[in-house]
């Protein structure tokens, strides 16, 4: 069982006891993604499955009037699971990866830069802003 697993399943009981219906559900949803990653063919990793959610839940966001109590639950759902996300990266701090990996290769290129920085920013940054930081950096 991993460790975040564990850290959810502890701050299910706090939510609980709390009555905070939002963060429930969250983490309530987030303990179920985990457990049916137990039991797959093909389990990745915890934070990938957390990223993955927030990722779609953020995607959601477009589908509600902005102001509407929909746009607010979702987004009180994305600030609760922004928690438990690594850390975001700033645009500066993507270019800095962008430029030590250029450095260290004779012929750089969009795919090799982007193959060696995907694991550096999945789940911190944006990988279509990176795609366009690479091809600014080559250019």
């Amino acid at each position: 069982m991993g460790q975040l697993k564990d850290q959810i399943s502890q701050e299910i009981i706090t939510a609980m006891k709390a009555k905070d219906k939002i963060r429930l559900n969250v983490l309530r949803y987030l303990k179920k993604l985990f457990i049916e990653n137990d039991t797959s063919n093909k389990p990745i990793e915890e934070m990938d499955i957390v990223i993955s959610y927030a990722k779609k839940i953020k995607e959601s966001l477009s589908m509600f009037p902005e102001g509407s109590d929909q746009f607010n639950e979702v987004l009180a759902e994305v600030k609760i699971l922004d928690e438990y996300l690594p850390k975001a990266l700033t645009e500066e701090e993507v270019v800095a990866l962008i430029n030590d990996i250029k450095a260290n290769h004779a012929a750089p290129n969009l795919g090799v830069i982007m193959k060696e920085l995907s694991p550096q920013i999945k789940g911190r940054f944006d990988g279509k802003l990176a795609t366009d930081l690479i091809k600014k950096a080559l250019s």
